[in-house]
């Protein structure tokens, strides 16, 4: 990293890292900004203001090459009119390829909760991808909260397992009845606990499921195999057994560029090291399906 650090990240040093990797496209998310926006009493003009200069610079980023690096808008969840505003100047003006949000509550409402209804309808309309990215903590109702002296924990369940209750919100909530365009991107929390917990949201929702409120008509896995993907990790190494269990039509790929924990310079021949992963599955998850996801 002591070449990218002397250039202090900038755009040159992203593309310069793709080329290292060998990484065509890029789609460009942000973590530490997000965690301005994970105090759940922030105004919605202050939320969306920073919002609005964040995705402004980081649109200006990718105009170095907007073929080779594509922004991802952040979004403020604090007021839904002015998220729904964002979303659409940030897709129509800046070339917004997804619109990010963290993975965990704002204020406790339940991602199913339909305050968030106008924004899915945008979404769909614009024909972009919602894409939860989590953090490892937050100010906000966060499982890495109850792990603040061990950073390890905070990491481990501060990801995947709000990325699980997440997606479970959405596929147990009817979300994707009301809106049957809507896609949703699952990102930098692994995939492999997908199976195991698809099988239980389907074994709930067999048993308990609110139909009257949620009017669910499909099975939580059936709804994930049309609306969802998750990104597995580079250095992922059971992937060999999630396929089986999972399928590949809903893999993508996170390489975690630029943070110290990811197997940059070679993530991507660590991913393609993979034993048991076939070709056309290392194919579909390196490019065909982040290029359905994202619409490229």
């Amino acid at each position: 990293y002591a070449p990218i650090r002397k250039k202090r990240y900038n755009a040159a040093s992203t593309i310069a890292a793709m080329d290292t990797e060998g990484i065509d496209e890029a789609v460009m998310f942000r973590t530490f900004a997000s965690m301005f926006l994970s105090i759940d009493c922030l105004s919605g003009d202050i939320a969306t203001d920073y919002c609005a200069a964040f995705n402004n610079w980081l649109a200006e980023f990718c105009s170095v090459d907007t073929q080779r690096m594509k922004p991802a808008a952040l979004l403020p969840l604090q007021d839904v009119q002015l998220c729904v505003h964002e979303a659409r100047r940030a897709v129509n003006e800046l070339g917004a390829v997804a619109l990010v949000f963290s993975n965990h509550p704002v204020n406790e409402r339940q991602w199913y909760d339909t305050y968030y209804d106008p924004l899915w309808a945008e979404a769909e309309k614009l024909n972009t991808p919602i894409a939860f990215h989590g953090i490892q903590n937050a100010y906000q109702q966060h499982l890495g909260r109850r792990f603040i002296d061990n950073f390890a924990m905070a990491h481990a369940c501060g990801h995947p397992i709000e990325q699980m209750l997440a997606m479970g919100s959405l596929l147990t909530g009817g979300v994707f009845e009301r809106f049957t365009g809507l896609r949703a991107a699952f990102l930098e929390a692994s995939c492999s606990w997908a199976p195991a917990w698809l099988w239980n949201l389907d074994e709930r929702v067999e048993k308990f499921a609110d139909n009257a409120q949620f009017k669910l008509t499909r099975s939580p896995t059936e709804t994930f195999q049309e609306h969802c993907w998750l990104a597995c990790l580079p250095e992922e190494s059971v992937l060999n057994h999630t396929i089986p269990a999972l399928g590949d039509d809903n893999l993508v790929i996170s390489t975690d560029w630029p943070h110290d924990d990811s197997a940059y310079p070679k993530a991507i021949e660590t991913f393609l090291s993979i034993e048991g992963v076939s070709e056309d599955s290392k194919r579909k998850i390196l490019w065909d399906n982040c290029s359905k996801l994202y619409s490229l």
